[in-house]
């Protein structure tokens, strides 16, 4: 049952997670098979870090040989070769801090950080023989942790030989959260966790959360219109970062890139990885403090991958345009339109009864998103002028 309630918690924290569960507690380990939705084979051991320690009376070595006995019983390790292993509780997470620690990870948020094989394998190793005190950055482990971090590590070590798997995350949700979650219903815990809490920031602090949604569905069509193309992920993310895109509007105008970026970033989102975070905070930045600064948040900035960071930059160029042309105010932006023009030019036009927004600096900022996207684009009134801006 402990290990049903654990699956349903990874579920509730993660988009699509597939892999093995597993939740270490004081008294035992729940493992179980998770494939989205569908909850596979689980098992208890007795291997929780209280009980293996006065197990192997204080003797990691012992603590090794019962950790193998005891997980030789759970054949469901040898379906999770190559896949995730989703590691849950309170010893695991403290081993995850010391971990962020020793290589001065940029955001300590433990929710979806991600391990992989080969750094875990080294890293265990050290903190299994048993002298954590000498574990560079063990000051951020508090000290009641400490001491069942090496059994901890033992534990993790032979499911990682049992298992293989391609990597470890963190998962902030566990028991208690998969308990609540099977009292929501079926529509409910269909709804995607990420786009929910944006939802709701956008209701709390935007100008407008339908201007939110005009700006989904807008940037939407203008990546199909400029040929760039989204896993599932990125449109989610996309999705959220607009969501998001007005929540700093009461600071200080030289402050609000900052301040949305530090909410963002450091936000107690579930179903969202670490550079997907750093997507959404930077496409705030950049929109309120400009796409080519390139001193904003660099430590944010490493956690990213490139093509992130280039969509980050291309949504903040956008909403750069649109907020200009909208000033927030919902209904405006389903009539800006996309449109081809000759020599791969293309222009965004707007309608004849918005033609007073026509001018210098909605084309400078038009600019910008043709310098970012190399692209030919112009500036155009339906029916009127236009100007070219590459």
């Amino acid at each position: 049952q402990e290990a049903y309630y654990s699956a349903l918690g990874v579920i509730s924290g993660f988009h699509t997670a597939n892999g093995i569960a597993g939740d270490l507690g004081g008294g035992s380990l729940e493992l179980i098979d998770i494939n989205r939705e569908a909850i596979g084979d689980g098992i208890t051991l007795p291997l929780g870090g209280l009980r293996l320690q006065d197990m192997a009376k204080n003797s990691l070595a012992q603590a090794q040989k019962i950790a193998r006995q005891e997980l030789a019983r759970a054949k469901l390790l040898k379906g999770g070769q190559g896949r995730v292993f989703y590691a849950v509780g309170g010893t695991w997470r403290n081993l995850a801090r010391l971990h962020m620690e020793m290589n001065n990870y940029p955001l300590g948020i433990m929710h979806h950080y991600e391990i992989s094989a080969d750094s875990a394998q080294t890293f265990l190793r050290q903190v299994a023989k048993g002298e954590v005190e000498k574990v560079r950055g063990i000051e951020g482990v508090s000290k009641n942790r400490r001491s069942l971090l090496p059994y901890g590590a033992v534990v993790l070590q032979e499911i990682m030989s049992a298992m293989q798997p391609s990597k470890i995350i963190v998962s902030a949700q566990g028991v208690r959260e998969g308990f609540l979650y099977s009292l929501l219903d079926a529509e409910e815990q269909k709804a995607d966790p990420l786009i929910s809490a944006a939802e709701e920031l956008a209701l709390l602090r935007s100008r407008s959360v339908h201007h939110a949604h005009d700006l989904v569905e807008w940037t939407g069509k203008a990546f199909k219109a400029f040929g760039i193309d989204e896993t599932e992920d990125e449109t989610r993310y996309r999705h959220a970062a607009c969501l998001l895109a007005d929540i700093g509007w009461r600071a200080h105008p030289e402050y609000r890139g900052r301040q949305s970026l530090n909410i963002i970033a450091h936000a107690s989102f579930i179903g969202v990885d670490h550079p997907g975070r750093a997507y959404l905070a930077l496409a705030n930045a950049y929109r309120h403090d400009g796409i080519f600064n390139d001193g904003i948040a660099p430590e944010i900035k490493a956690l990213a991958p490139p093509r992130l960071l280039e969509r980050a930059r291309v949504l903040a160029a956008m909403m750069r345009v649109v907020y200009l042309l909208t000033a927030a105010m919902p209904g405006v932006m389903p009539r800006l339109k996309w449109e081809s023009r000759g020599n791969g030019a293309l222009a965004l036009v707007l309608p004849a009864s918005l033609s007073d927004l026509y001018g210098e600096r909605p084309a400078g900022r038009l600019a910008q998103l043709a310098r970012i996207t190399n692209r030919r684009l112009v500036l155009a009134v339906e029916g009127g002028p236009s100007v070219s801006v590459k």
